[in-house]
């Protein structure tokens, strides 16, 4: 009962800082440290930049099979996600940033997927129809090359972007996109916009 009662008073405590937070964010522009402070567990190795880094716009297929850019995405923060279909963190990572973009997916937030190197497309729906995630996209950079000019150099690589498609966090390897500490600073970045 007591660490039920513990585990309540963290979230409560979280969350008044989260709104606090978010309302200090909406009046002063982003504040990367404060975001930095929200991460726990497995986000503690999300590393947020002192400043912005430059994007990119090497082209990569969409879904669709068209050329794209990830100018399609300015004006909103993106999670943006390289994998692959062999990669096994990525699956167990795919589900968790599936649930990142149902809880905010929308005008300010969007999650992004990018099946980087050789994924052919009936391998990459067999990847989420196996762990049921069907509101990601089915992006992909066969050559590699965005993932190359981003600075991509294993799987999974996540990165944030902001409105401007400058990165502004970077983590390495997998991590519980759907954790309490995920979810409160893409809470306060979705606030921001």
């Amino acid at each position: 009962m007591l660490k039920v009662t513990a585990r309540k008073m963290k979230s409560a405590l979280l969350y008044t800082a989260l709104a606090v937070l978010a309302n200090a964010a909406v009046a002063q522009g982003l504040d990367i440290a404060a975001l930095a402070d929200l991460r726990e567990g497995d986000m503690r190795k999300l590393n947020f930049h002192s400043e912005p880094v430059r994007g990119s716009d090497k082209e990569f297929i969409s879904e669709n099979g068209e050329q794209m850019t990830l100018a399609a995405f300015e004006g909103k923060y993106v999670v943006l996600n390289f994998w692959a279909t062999w990669c096994a963190p990525c699956r167990k990572e795919m589900p968790q940033l599936s649930a990142l973009q149902d809880a905010y997916g929308g005008d300010a937030v969007e999650v992004v997927t990018i099946a980087t190197g050789p994924n052919p497309r009936p391998a990459m729906e067999r990847f989420f129809n196996e762990i049921g995630v069907t509101n990601l996209p089915l992006h992909r950079d066969p050559r590699s090359d965005l993932a190359r000019d981003m600075g991509v150099l294993g799987l999974p690589v996540t990165l944030i972007l902001n409105p401007e498609g400058q990165e502004i966090a970077r983590m390495q390897g997998d991590a519980d996109w759907a954790s309490e500490s995920a979810m409160a600073i893409m809470a306060v970045l979705a606030g921001v916009q």
